[in-house]
């Protein structure tokens, strides 16, 4: 009989070997990314030549969180407005999200880009159907399965099978994925320099794993914990809410993800001695982001910071912080998976989940 969590410990684990695999898939599709990329100003269904207006990721569950990761650190690398949205939005409410095509017949264009761990996602494909069906835009998908319908559906559609999982909560798929948008959005900045450097990121997380280990079975297990928060600013908000839904899924837990000053608004309330708090800390914001988690502290709460130079967790990865971001997953997902293990549960199998949501 298979433990629990084996295939959730080696999906974790081997994170570095998938994220360079995705990388080399990604370079030989670097051309594809700049041709069909916001950066050129152009669209190419339809012949209409028109600069994309905006960019849309969507995603649904990790996906979407991944979705709101992705298009922060996209408007941030190349000063197109970029946004995020649930597929299940897009495909009830279109016209809060993107400008059909009837309402703007001489404007700018969408970039939708979506991404699913399965591919068969039904409020996705049903999300990119729609808006294919308005001719407002053109759809990059982004999957980790050649053979389902979603790698089938855009003008360019990126697999990553290194990302595939048997495990239901979305690690490895997750940051693959991200890593991959992290990818496109260096090169639609014209960034060849930042894409290049992705390439090291694989060896930092590997050492990462190795290091910090011990500290999440420590911390995960650690039956005085009763809650936890996960704080991150800019594109790392996204990343908090996945780190948050990991704790969630695997294990049971009460968790939350905030905004760094935002938790000082009110949920700070929340703050015991049995309290966790997890810091996406930036080197922009970093004095600052110290002293929330300083404030919490001084509450009682126990805070782990992660950070490039300073902090519990600390990268050294000497990447430019703004591609640097995947390496916050790891541990986070670490510390999720020991303490699911500690109350006795599979995070191979959480409770009331499938790996494939359908309609």
């Amino acid at each position: 009989m298979t433990e629990k969590g084996h295939f959730t410990r080696q999906e974790i684990l081997t994170q570095p070997e998938a994220w360079a695999a995705a990388l080399e898939v990604l370079n030989g599709q670097r051309q594809a990314i700049l041709d069909f990329g916001p950066a050129l100003g152009k669209s190419v269904v339809g012949g209409g030549g028109h600069p994309y207006d905006q960019i849309i990721y969507t995603g649904c569950g990790s996906t979407y969180y991944l979705a709101l990761a992705a298009a922060a650190l996209t408007q941030e690398l190349t000063g197109k407005t970029s946004r995020a949205f649930p597929a299940s939005e897009l495909w009830f409410y279109p016209q809060s999200s993107y400008q059909e095509r009837g309402g703007n017949p001489n404007g700018g264009r969408t970039l939708l880009v979506a991404v699913s761990r399965s591919g068969e996602t039904t409020e996705t494909l049903r999300a990119c159907e729609a808006f294919l069906a308005e001719g407002g835009g053109d759809l990059i998908t982004l999957s980790c399965y050649d053979d389902q319908p979603l790698a089938r559906m855009g003008i360019l559609n990126l697999v990553l099978p290194s990302g595939q999982e048997q495990s239901v909560a979305q690690t490895r798929a997750f940051s693959t994925l991200y890593l991959a948008t992290t990818a496109l959005g260096t090169l639609w900045a014209g960034r060849p320099d930042l894409f290049d450097s992705l390439t090291t990121l694989p060896e930092a997380a590997r050492r990462l794993l190795g290091r910090y280990a011990v500290l999440a079975a420590g911390s995960g297990r650690n039956a005085d914990f009763d809650r936890f928060y996960w704080l991150g600013s800019g594109s790392r908000y996204g990343l908090a809410c996945e780190l948050s839904l990991k704790m969630k899924e695997m294990s049971l837990s009460h968790s939350e993800p905030f905004y760094f000053m935002e938790f000082r608004h009110g949920p700070k309330s929340m703050v015991t001695a049995s309290t966790l708090i997890l810091g996406l800390v930036s080197e922009r914001h970093l004095e600052t982001e110290m002293r929330v988690l300083e404030e919490m502290k001084a509450m009682g709460a126990t805070a782990l910071a992660l950070g490039e130079q300073r902090g519990d967790i600390v990268f050294n990865s000497h990447v430019e912080e703004v591609v640097r971001n995947v390496l916050y997953l790891p541990f986070g997902q670490l510390l999720a998976f020991e303490r699911s293990l500690s109350k006795g549960l599979d995070p191979d199998r959480p409770n009331n989940l499938d790996t494939v949501v359908r309609l």
